[in-house]
């Protein structure tokens, strides 16, 4: 018999010069998110009750500072400006996650959730991480790791889940950076992730290609034909359980999957994972279908970590209208990964 854990989450509110303390305050006015697991807020208590009681007159949903655990933490708070991120804001926000993934890795936690962070206002704070998924993989000593997005479409209730193999380099590093290693490390943490945290045992996964339409034999780009085909053959031969499809021309790989958020996707029959192999290939048409859904999860860790999939949205900080679809989103996928974890780990306790 299956035991129903409570997870614990920390939740760090991000840059706080952002929207990340509104979408907090806002997720947790929702008694449905709060019910799920025992959330803390890792931030500067006054940074909350100040945005609560600034936005308060303008939207209801929003939950008082008091009615859940806050770590609080010194900020430089006169020298953080809503809707403008500095130093301050920056060395605040990294100070959120650094506590979070401290707290978590000593047992206080089991998962984290992750308000935005400005990448400028870091490295004005001397912190020159591409994000916040290379502080994650740093402080907890995780060699391999992916980002992977999900979202559920409120359309057909199909999953979408995309895994980039390569994140936050410039674009003419991409080929220089995507050797046949990391695919094949990014394949295996995909694969494990669908089976352990998804569920899925055999599934299907759709790699896409490099170059415009898959390099066409060579004549626009020659990656596929001087080792990406071989690696995917000799990929299908190490995974026979596993049904890989590619290489897919970038162009056309979204199709079946917009076709199975928007209308049908018992008929179109769409893949359980896409692969896709640098930022905007991937996050253009996962924007495009799921912004308000799509919530962005490290795999490898040795814990759970989601994060809404938008930025910090300086202008419109402090004006009370962002949305939090994308936050509860990703608070309801932390719970439900760490839940399997936390049941699995209890299963093979009994076992």
């Amino acid at each position: 018999m299956e035991l129903k854990k409570r997870p614990k989450i920390a939740i760090a509110i991000g840059d706080p010069a952002g929207i990340g303390p509104e979408v907090v305050l806002s997720a947790l006015a929702d008694p449905k998110i709060k019910e799920k697991g025992d959330f803390t807020v890792i931030g500067n208590r006054t940074i909350l009750e100040t945005t609560y009681i600034h936005l308060r007159q303008t939207r209801t949903d929003l939950a008082d500072p008091d009615s859940f655990p806050i770590f609080n933490l010194p900020t430089r708070k006169t020298q953080i400006v809503t809707g403008e991120g500095n130093s301050a804001s920056g060395e605040a926000s990294y100070q959120y996650l650094e506590t979070a993934i401290n707290l978590t890795l000593d047992g206080t936690f089991q998962g984290i959730v992750t308000a935005p962070i400005a990448k400028s206002a870091w490295k004005a704070a001397g912190y020159n991480y591409p994000g916040q998924t290379e502080v994650l993989a740093d402080k907890s000593q995780t060699k391999q790791y992916g980002m992977i997005f999900v979202g559920k479409s409120p359309y057909t209730g199909w999953i979408l889940r995309t895994l980039l193999a390569t994140t936050h380099i410039p674009l003419n590093q991409v080929s220089q950076v995507l050797t046949p290693e990391l695919m094949s490390q990014k394949l295996d943490l995909l694969i494990k992730s669908l089976q352990t945290d998804f569920g899925i045992q055999n599934p299907k996964i759709a790699i896409a290609g490099l170059n415009p339409h898959s390099g066409e034999q060579g004549q626009l780009g020659t990656e596929e034909i001087d080792w990406m085909n071989a690696w995917l053959d000799e990929q299908q031969k190490n995974y026979p359980q596993v049904n890989l499809k590619g290489l897919i021309p970038p162009d056309t790989m979204w199709v079946t999957p917009a076709i199975a958020w928007y209308r049908d996707f018992v008929n179109s029959k769409p893949a359980d994972a896409y692969l896709a192999l640098y930022h905007d290939q991937g996050l253009i048409p996962v924007k495009l279908m799921a912004f308000d859904e799509a919530v962005n999860t490290t795999i490898g860790l040795p814990f759970i970590r989601t994060s809404p999939d938008h930025g910090t949205a300086f202008d419109i900080a402090g004006k009370g209208i962002a949305r939090n679809a994308s936050m509860k989103a990703a608070i309801d996928l932390c719970v439900e990964l760490t839940e399997k974890r936390l049941n699995q780990s209890y299963s093979g306790a009994l076992s």
